[in-house]
């Protein structure tokens, strides 16, 4: 032991207090990674959906309906500033990505589809439109796809408010079981701690050694936690690359996001060297 050299006073690399500190570490970065993942994309989806919502709404006619008097109806309606019959080949590409084209024949009649675009600022009574749909064209049904998707906003937010308590418990657990560790490392080093100030070593100094300690087993716990999450992301993506539902939500991280997930480890070994830091100060000014 040295105190006036760089090296810290105390040898704590094979303290049995902190030994499981590398893998309580991993755990956290492990299920922070994932949580903080599920967040950013969710994030995203939310916030693609929120792009996507111009204020829209799909009329959906019975085959052989008469889509004129349907138009009619809906280009008369308040709010709306204009609205188009989709042809087949529109209905044959919607219908695509879960049947192929050529299942249909060509003299096979299809449901109409009417596109309507809506004024935001003024909005539509869709319960009064589809009443007056429905007078003029029997079966004609309103798809207000807005509505969906702010359904979908609102399960995204709350499933990100979730995500982000996942994270704060989490982080809340590790700085729990670095308490508990360093506490009961200042137990097995008592004496040593003692002697240190005998001969003139400052609560800081002995403090220092305890943060380099938890600054090196949480970076390796840190890392040894995020191969596998990180991992686990790689395989998820890869199996969710080939579906093209424009609603599911996207496994794709931008650069920021790809930084701040492998700063993960970092944060989880700097919130060690913290508390293990403050943990120790406080201990030893009791004791003084």
């Amino acid at each position: 032991m040295t105190v006036f050299g760089r090296r810290p006073a105390l040898v704590l690399d094979d303290d049995p207090a902190t030994r499981f500190l590398p893998w309580i570490v991993a755990l956290t970065v492990f299920f922070a990674t994932l949580a903080v993942a599920g967040a950013l994309v969710l994030d995203g989806a939310s916030g693609r959906w929120r792009g996507d919502d111009r204020g829209s709404l799909t009329v959906e006619l019975p085959a052989g309906a008469p889509v004129e008097a349907a138009l009619a109806v809906v280009l008369e309606t308040t709010g709306v500033v204009g609205a188009r019959a989709l042809d087949r080949g529109e209905l044959l590409a919607l219908i695509e990505p879960w049947l192929p084209a050529a299942a249909f024949p060509a003299d096979l009649p299809l449901p109409r589809l009417l596109d309507v675009t809506v004024d935001d600022l003024v909005g539509v009574d869709v319960a009064a439109l589809g009443r007056r749909l429905a007078a003029a064209v029997p079966g004609a049904r309103i798809d207000d796809s807005a509505l969906e998707r702010r359904r979908l906003r609102r399960a995204a937010r709350a499933l990100e408010a979730i995500a982000l308590l996942v994270i704060a418990v989490t982080a809340a657990t590790a700085v729990g079981v670095v308490v508990v560790a360093t506490r009961s490392s200042l137990a097995v080093h008592h004496e040593t701690i003692e002697l240190l100030h005998l001969i003139g070593a400052s609560d800081g100094f002995v403090a220092t050694s305890f943060a380099r300690e938890a600054l090196g087993k949480g970076l390796r716990g840190g890392l040894l936690g995020l191969v596998p999450a990180a991992a686990a992301l790689v395989v998820a993506r890869h199996f969710t690359a080939a579906v093209t539902l424009p609603m599911l939500p996207r496994l794709d991280f931008s650069v920021e996001a790809m930084v701040l997930i492998a700063a993960l480890p970092l944060v989880a070994a700097a919130l060690a060297m913290l508390t293990a830091r403050l943990t120790v100060l406080r201990a030893l000014a009791r004791l003084s």
